[in-house]
């Protein structure tokens, strides 16, 4: 008999999101710094897993690897949602 039950995902670390925020403009800079579209090489990252989206450069491509892409996904919804329902509660 299957499990029809919706199971629930939660983690929750105020550090995980600073570290994240860290991260992730670590990265969009040195993206920027090396011409190339951050959004787009972000994610192409996020998609595929693949580090050679994220250059060397600052480190950003260790740096990006040290977060699970699930929480970096997590993070980046959350932060979306937040802004965008700030009017309407």
């Amino acid at each position: 008999m299957a499990n029809d039950h919706t199971m629930k995902f939660n983690f929750s670390d105020e550090q995980l999101e600073h570290n994240v925020n860290d991260i992730l403009l670590t990265v969009h800079i040195a993206l920027q710094e090396k011409g190339y579209n951050p959004i787009n090489q972000i994610v192409g990252y996020l998609l595929s897993g693949d580090p050679a989206y994220i250059p060397r450069h600052k480190d950003a491509r260790n740096l990006i690897r040290k977060i699970e892409r699930d929480e970096l996904i997590e993070e980046l919804v959350k932060f979306y949602l937040e802004k965008h329902n700030e009017g309407k509660k």
